[in-house]
C-alpha cells in the first residue's frame, strides 16, 4: 500500500531472461521501423511507373543469361560485347516482324479506308452454303449480302455494332504499340542487368540467404526461381511461338486474308493458355466457303493439326528440370496471368512454386536437407 507522498515507481519492460529493456530503447526501435517504413514506401512510389518494365527486364535477363554465359566463352567476345549482341538482335527480333505486320495493317487499313470514301469498296457476295449454316446461317448471309451490294446502307443499318468494334479495334493496336515500345525498353534493361549477372545473382543468393535464414534453402529457392523463369518461357512462350509459325504457314499457303495479323493473333492466344482453334475453325470455315474442297480439307487437316501442337510440345517442355510437380507449375500460370495479367504468367508460378519448395520443406522438417535444382 503506498501512502501519500510516496513517488510512483513505474516497472520498465523485461525480455523473458529477466533483463530490463529501457524505455527509450523501445522508442528508438520504433522510430527506426517508421524511418525504414517511410524510406519503403517512398521508394515504392519513384520506382512504381517502371514495375512492369523492369519486372519484365528481370525475367528477361534470367532468360537469357544461360546465353550469355554461352557467348562469353566464345573467342573475341567479352562480357560486354556478348551483352550488346543480346540486346541488339532481341531488339531487332522484336521490331522486324512488328514492322511488318504493322506496315501490312496500316497499308490494308489505309487502303480500305480509301476505297470507303471513294464509293471503290468491293466485297464478294456470299456464298450459297453460308445461308444453310445452322442458327446464323441466313442473317449472316442477309447482311453479307447487303454489304456487298450496298455498302453505306450496311454501314448504316449495323453501325451500332461496327462503332464499338472500330473503338476495341484503335483500343487494341494503341495497347499493343505501347507494349512492343515497353518490350523494347526491357530488352535493353535486361541485356543491362546480364551483363552484370554475376553480381545481380550473389544479390539475388544473398537476398533469399537473409529471408530464409539458410544458405542451402536460400540458393535453392533462387535456382527454382531461375529455373521456373526458364521452364516457362520454353512451355508457354516458345510453345506458343512455335504454334502460331506452324499455323501462320497454312494461312499464308492458302492465300487467307491478314495472315499475319491472324498468326499474331494464335501467338497472343498461346501465351494466355487459349485454344488456338477460336481462330483456326472460323479460318477453316472461310476457307470451305472460299476455296475448292480439296484445298479445303487439306487446309483444315494442317490448320487443326498446327492448332492442337501445344498439346504435344507442352509435356515435354513446361516444368523439365524441375522438382515443381507440372500441375503446380500450370496452376501458377493460369492463375498468374489471370490476377496479374502477362507479367503474371512469370511471377504466377515462381511465387505458387517457391511456396510449394518450402512447405515442402516444412513438412519433411528441419533435419532433412533438400535436393538442390541443377541450374
Amino acid at each position: 500500500m503506498r501512502t501519500r507522498g510516496t513517488p510512483r515507481v513505474t516497472k520498465e519492460p523485461t525480455t523473458e531472461a529477466g533483463t530490463r529493456v529501457p524505455s527509450t530503447a523501445i522508442i528508438d526501435t520504433a522510430l527506426r521501423l517508421a524511418l525504414v517504413a517511410a524510406l519503403v514506401y517512398a521508394c515504392q512510389t519513384i520506382v512504381a511507373p517502371f514495375v512492369g518494365i523492369l519486372l519484365w527486364a528481370t525475367v528477361l535477363a534470367v532468360m537469357l543469361y544461360p546465353l550469355h554465359r554461352w557467348l562469353r566463352r566464345q573467342p573475341g567476345l567479352t562480357n560486354g560485347r556478348s551483352a550488346f549482341l543480346l540486346g541488339f538482335f532481341g531488339v531487332a527480333i522484336l521490331l522486324v516482324p512488328a514492322s511488318i505486320a504493322a506496315e501490312s495493317i496500316g497499308t490494308s487499313a489505309f487502303d480500305t479506308f480509301t476505297a470507303f470514301q471513294n464509293h471503290t469498296l468491293e466485297i464478294p457476295p456470299p456464298p450459297a452454303r453460308v445461308a444453310g449454316l445452322p442458327v446464323v446461317g441466313k442473317r449472316l448471309s442477309d447482311a453479307w449480302t447487303l454489304a456487298s451490294t450496298d455498302f453505306p446502307a450496311a454501314a448504316k443499318q449495323y453501325n451500332s455494332f461496327l462503332k464499338p468494334a472500330i473503338a476495341g479495334v484503335a483500343k487494341f493496336a494503341g495497347g499493343l504499340a505501347s507494349g512492343i515500345l515497353s518490350f523494347v525498353v526491357s530488352i535493353i534493361i535486361a541485356a543491362i542487368l546480364v551483363g552484370y549477372g554475376d553480381s545481380a545473382s550473389k544479390l539475388a543468393s544473398d537476398i533469399f540467404v537473409r529471408v530464409t535464414a539458410s544458405e542451402h534453402r536460400g540458393k535453392r529457392l533462387v535456382a527454382l526461381t531461375a529455373a521456373t523463369v526458364r521452364g516457362v518461357a520454353q512451355g508457354v512462350v516458345g510453345v506458343a511461338v512455335m504454334q502460331a509459325v506452324l499455323v501462320g504457314i497454312g494461312f499464308f499457303a492458302i492465300g487467307l486474308p491478314l495472315a499475319g495479323l491472324l498468326s499474331l493473333a494464335v501467338l497472343l492466344l498461346g501465351i494466355l493458355q487459349a485454344p488456338a482453334t477460336l481462330i483456326t475453325v472460323p479460318a477453316i470455315i472461310y476457307v470451305f466457303s472460299t476455296h475448292s474442297p480439296t484445298a479445303a480439307v487439306i487446309f483444315a487437316i494442317y490448320a487443326i493439326a498446327a492448332g492442337l501442337s501445344d498439346n504435344i510440345l507442352k509435356p515435354f517442355l513446361l516444368g523439365r528440370g524441375l522438382e515443381v510437380p507440372m500441375p503446380v507449375i500450370l496452376v501458377g500460370v493460369i492463375g498468374g496471368m489471370v490476377s496479374g495479367g502477362l507479367i503474371g504468367l512469370f511471377t504466377g508460378p515462381v511465387l505458387l512454386g517457391v511456396g510449394y519448395v518450402l512447405f515442402i520443406d516444412w513438412l519433411e522438417g528441419p533435419d532433412v536437407p533438400a535436393e538442390a535444382i541443377a541450374e
